[in-house]
């Protein structure tokens, strides 16, 4: 399932934040090519690549230990994957580096298609806070299953989690459409309740039946899990905070689309 447009909500202004959030990404997944080559397309880079996932990516058993992992290799050669920061950082570089095409392009396009909307109902500071400290929640989350891991934790996917969340919350109602591939490909238009809904009911099911072998998945269920939760206790505090009800208003009526 591939959320592609969203039915118009009106912007006050353009989203900046958003925008760039997206552009570092690309930039960041450009360096990786350099990188790794070719194969960074595939998830399948060189050494440096490897070696820049080690440096930058957040790992669960640094944060627990407090002692940062310095090499990597065997017997015969040793690589230096010493994190040129303190551990706690990583919380924040993981969340601009992406494993391969397909992971990248699937987390920008879910960015690009809900988050516009929820900078332009905070605002471009609150939003960048909002994305920061859901995709900090979201590793986090993810760190307390698992917190011996020594696989580098990367990713936007935790802090878009935050975004669907809050966009649940706000938006619950407006219409999404999405690409769905199964035996056939087909677009589907829904409210963005029941496309989240489902969303966020697959994670849970797969991060269930992922307990005990979180390594050796290859996604991080529980970072989805733990953003999507904060996403929306943040919009629901947001809302709160600004005397606005709970029950969202009812978009129905026809809408426009996007793009």
């Amino acid at each position: 399932m591939f959320p592609f447009s969203d039915a118009s909500v009106h912007h006050t202004a353009f989203p900046y934040v958003n925008s760039a959030l997206i552009g570092v990404s690309v930039v960041v997944f450009l360096y990786e090519m350099y990188l790794g080559g070719f194969g960074t397309l595939t998830g399948k880079g060189q050494l440096d690549l490897d070696i820049f996932f080690f440096k930058w990516g957040f790992i669960a058993q640094e944060l627990t230990s407090g002692t940062q992992f310095l090499h990597r290799g065997n017997a015969f050669i040793q690589y230096d994957i010493e994190t040129p920061v303190h551990t706690v950082f990583t919380l924040f570089t993981s969340m601009f580096i992406h494993g391969g095409f397909m992971h990248i392009a699937g987390n920008m396009m879910f960015l690009w298609v809900f988050g516009d909307n929820i900078e332009d109902k905070f605002g471009h500071v609150r939003y960048l806070i909002f994305y920061l400290v859901t995709g900090i929640a979201a590793t986090l989350v993810q760190w307390a299953i698992n917190t011996d891991s020594q696989v580098p934790l990367i990713g936007a996917s935790g802090a878009i989690s935050g975004v669907l969340g809050a966009y649940l919350v706000i938006y619950p109602h407006n219409k999404i459409k999405a690409l769905i591939i199964l035996y056939i490909i087909t677009v589907l238009e829904m409210r963005a309740m029941w496309l989240l809904g489902a969303w966020f009911a697959w994670q849970l099911f797969q991060g269930t039946i992922s307990l005990g072998m979180a390594d050796s998945v290859g996604v991080a269920f529980f970072a989805h899990i733990g953003g999507f939760a904060a996403g929306i206790v943040l919009a629901v505090g947001y809302k709160l905070s600004n005397h606005e009800s709970l029950l969202p208003i009812d978009t129905r009526s026809s809408q426009r689309w996007d793009r």
